[in-house]
């Protein structure tokens, strides 16, 4: 299922309650019942409550969009040093140089393909993975160099095998969603709080008000759609966040 078919149908869904909800309402309310006669003390509270929970939501959309980017960045990192391994050993014997390449095209292989499917849906790295990396890391640094010029690219290239190595241990610990379940919770009890008290200010079945508040209730279920899909670092299904991958190593995803 895609996020946009998520979005429309989270969106669809939280207008159709409240309207449902808004009908039935008004037809089970009692003959002598006056909306216009609201008490102060609700209209506050009402107000008070939207205000706490667009503060909830704001600081919760920017938390998993700082985890987001830093996730990406990492991906971003271990391609970067990856693609300059691939790029240095121009220097060292041909023999060598290619059976680092096909190392490390090996790997990025099985990143985008087989390790990214692993990641968005069950949140971990895969065993081959780590595998290939420490094969990359040994046809580095088990080789020496035959002269000052290869010696000069020697230590560079040792450290950015590190510094890919390094990338994907943060990788690994971005695989899962940001968010606690308990803010979920909070969030989603929050939202219908919110919403529920629409009808705590007695709205009438007009067509105005009706519309306003199936809008308000789309826009409360757009921002819990956009939280969840930033929770989910590198996305929900498909390799679109390994896009830097892609673009520095594009044959690996055929």
């Amino acid at each position: 299922m895609s996020d946009w078919l998520v979005l429309t149908l989270a969106m669809l869904a939280a207008c159709a309650v409240v309207l449902v909800v808004a009908l039935v309402r008004h037809h089970t309310a009692r003959g002598d019942d006056d909306p216009t006669e609201t008490p102060d003390v609700i209209e506050y509270i009402t107000m008070m409550i939207g205000v706490v929970y667009a503060i909830v939501l704001g600081l919760a959309i920017a938390g998993a969009w700082e985890a987001r980017g830093a996730a990406q960045d990492h991906v971003q990192t271990e391609a970067q040093a990856l693609h300059e391994v691939a790029e240095r050993v121009r220097v060292y014997p041909a023999d060598v140089r290619d059976r680092i390449r096909d190392d490390v095209d090996r790997y990025v292989r099985h990143v985008v393909t087989t390790e990214w499917r692993t990641m968005t849906d069950d949140h971990e790295m895969t065993g081959r993975g780590d595998v290939l990396l420490d094969r990359v890391r040994r046809d580095v640094t088990d080789y020496e160099p035959a002269d000052d010029f290869e010696a000069q690219a020697y230590q560079p290239l040792v450290d950015q095998v590190g510094t890919a190595d390094g990338a994907r241990a943060a990788r690994a610990g971005s695989t899962g969603a940001t968010m606690p379940g308990v803010v979920w919770f909070g969030l989603l009890t929050g939202a219908v709080v919110t919403v529920g008290m629409l009808f705590a200010l007695q709205i009438r079945r007009t067509p105005r008000e009706l519309v306003l508040a199936g809008l308000f209730s789309a826009l409360i279920a757009f921002l819990l759609f956009l939280i969840w899909n930033f929770d989910a670092p590198y996305g929900h299904g498909g390799t679109s966040a390994a896009e830097p991958f892609l673009t520095l190593f594009p044959h690996a995803g055929g």
